[in-house]
């Protein structure tokens, strides 16, 4: 498998899942704003979206979309349980925080690498993400993870996602759980070695 990446992207999500499971795969960075490969490829051959993360499986099938990528990569190795059995009201509750950080943590957020955002629309972005990520302080409390003690998926999409808050201005003081929380998955051995891969520590 070759996964497509761009550093600190939402690509950062599957990346972490990859070396959680300690799969086989390679890796290839991408220019999103050439939309180029490391190897001169263009892009949108690979994945006609133009965005990452894609996952190129060995039979040359492309994957796109990180809770897709990252579920199909979970059930290539359930011992590993970074995802319950499908069937399960606990799969679906996994299935459902990767729903909500992709539509109300991740779109919204995302709003805010755009340079033409206007002052009055950036505060208002920053108040609704404040607000979401308010309910997921509330739901970390007592817990190691989103649903537990067991690391899943979703964990990985949420730590990827809020380690953009601080480059964006967003100080995460005024939720201590999701800070907490931040700390607890840097520190995963898998984490550690995927943000080395990434040049990101």
């Amino acid at each position: 498998m070759k996964l497509f990446y761009s550093p600190g992207a939402c690509s950062l999500s599957p990346h972490i899942v990859l070396n959680e499971l300690d799969l086989a795969y390679t890796v290839e960075k991408v220019d999103l704003k050439h939309h180029k490969t490391a190897s001169g490829v263009d892009f949108y051959t690979v994945n006609a979206k133009g965005c990452v993360p894609a996952l190129q499986l060995d039979n040359g099938e492309v994957l796109t979309e990180g809770p897709a990528i990252v579920q199909y990569l979970a059930d290539q190795k359930p011992q590993a349980n970074l995802l319950p059995p499908a069937g399960s009201l606990e799969r679906s509750r996994v299935q459902e925080w990767l729903n909500f950080i992709g539509t109300e943590l991740h779109k919204t957020l995302g709003a805010l690498f755009n340079p033409s955002i206007s002052p009055e629309a950036k505060s208002k972005t920053i108040d609704t993400f404040g607000k979401r990520l308010g309910l997921v302080d509330k739901a970390l409390h007592g817990k190691d993870y989103l649903t537990g003690k067991q690391f899943s998926v979703a964990d990985a999409y949420l730590f990827t996602i809020v380690n953009w808050a601080p480059m964006l201005g967003i100080d995460l003081s005024p939720w201590p759980t999701v800070a907490d929380f931040q700390k607890r998955v840097a520190g995963r051995p898998a984490v550690q070695k995927t943000l080395k891969a990434e040049g990101l520590i």
